[in-house]
């Protein structure tokens, strides 16, 4: 049996949002594009496409947004500029950072830039680690919330510290802002307020929106031209982008209106995980709509009992698990959505026992 065969017939399921159907997608989209009017843009000229970017660069307080067909191509192209507009001196990045994670080396094999990784691994840097670099750096780039750590942030006043930092310098200081809409409720603030002292941010349009793809890069009206003209040098000047801004824009209002009930939803998640002292949970509190739990069993025994527990109980508890440090552990993420939000309270409750029992039984 194949996780979707085993997640359709779960009645409890915890990551994310419940899956459309291509089908359901299509049909929605269809619909809203019938009651609005909607035409196709042509290699990104359109009425609806425009009116987007301004939305998105109006939310982040920034002059100007352009449409980019990926989030890899969005981030390594807007750290190239900065590079490039100051003599090519290196990027300054997290070692965690989705461009080393995750991006194949592209930044460094397709000649980008230079990269220094800066910090500890498990948690955001700090303005102390950026003043021990001694070359002059080109960019800082700064991802909000931090995933590969469990969604970690740095403390506001830290984070000020950094924009100021930057600023002296002359440092260009861009935002990994894939899910920085999460990080609104966690912070206490707009999301204007947290991209202001950034020079750029990109923001994705499906991770935490819904959409089929693509990425919107905000910044000056100068610097995103130059960048929406070095993404069609790259490829990315696909005749219609229309179909990403409809998945987008359809449901982007609700979305975002769901981020601070997301967000509560996972503070109670962390207080009924503190009567299951053999699940660890990272960050130590909540930061956004996201955790990482970290269990004391090997990672194959820990999909046994994911497995276990949907086919006996109809719970599916994550997707995708990690090795652990340590030997005999493992870890995975948990993105706090709709499936949890319209669980009721003892159904969680429950399945948490009901994984912590498994996790106490011996082999």
């Amino acid at each position: 049996m194949t996780d979707a065969d085993l997640i359709r017939r779960c009645h409890t399921v915890f990551p994310g949002h419940r899956a459309r159907t291509p089908a359901e997608t299509y049909a929605a989209m269809a619909a809203w594009c019938e009651a609005n009017d909607v035409e196709h843009d042509v290699y990104g000229s359109g009425a609806l496409i425009d009116s987007f970017e301004k939305k998105i660069a109006a939310l982040l307080g920034f002059e100007a947004a352009v449409f980019c067909i990926s989030g890899t191509m969005t981030q390594v192209t807007a750290l190239r500029l900065a590079s490039m507009d100051r003599a090519n001196a290196p990027v300054a990045l997290h070692p965690t950072s989705h461009i080393f994670v995750h991006e194949r080396s592209n930044y460094q094999l397709l000649g980008h830039f230079d990269a220094l990784q800066v910090g500890d691994r498990h948690r955001p840097f700090t303005v102390n680690d950026l003043e021990a670099i001694p070359d002059r750096l080109a960019a800082v780039g700064l991802e909000l919330p931090m995933r590969e750590i469990g969604g970690q942030v740095p403390a506001w006043d830290g984070l000020e510290a950094i924009k100021a930092h930057c600023r002296a310098r002359g440092i260009h200081l861009h935002m990994d802002g894939a899910r920085l809409w999460e990080t609104a409720a966690g912070y206490g603030k707009p999301v204007d307020a947290i991209a202001a002292g950034f020079d750029s941010v990109y923001v994705s349009l499906y991770k935490g929106i819904g959409g089929l793809g693509g990425a919107m890069l905000a910044g000056s009206q100068a610097f995103v031209a130059r960048a929406a003209e070095w993404f069609r040098r790259q490829g990315g000047n696909v005749i219609h982008r229309s179909p990403y801004i409809v998945a987008a824009a359809m449901g982007f209002d609700e979305c975002l209106a769901a981020m601070p009930a997301y967000f509560k939803r996972t503070e109670f998640l962390y207080e009924a995980l503190r009567a299951h002292p053999e699940i660890r949970v990272n960050p130590a509190r909540p930061a956004a709509n996201m955790l990482h739990l970290h269990l004391p069993v090997s990672r194959e025994r820990a999909l046994a009992t994911r497995d276990t527990l949907a086919e006996r109980h109809g719970i599916w508890l994550f997707n995708r698990i990690n090795h652990g440090v340590l030997p005999d552990t493992s870890y995975f993420e948990l993105y706090v959505g709709d499936n949890l939000l319209n669980t009721a309270d003892d159904k969680i409750v429950g399945a948490l026992g009901l994984l912590a029992a498994e996790l106490r039984t011996p082999v």
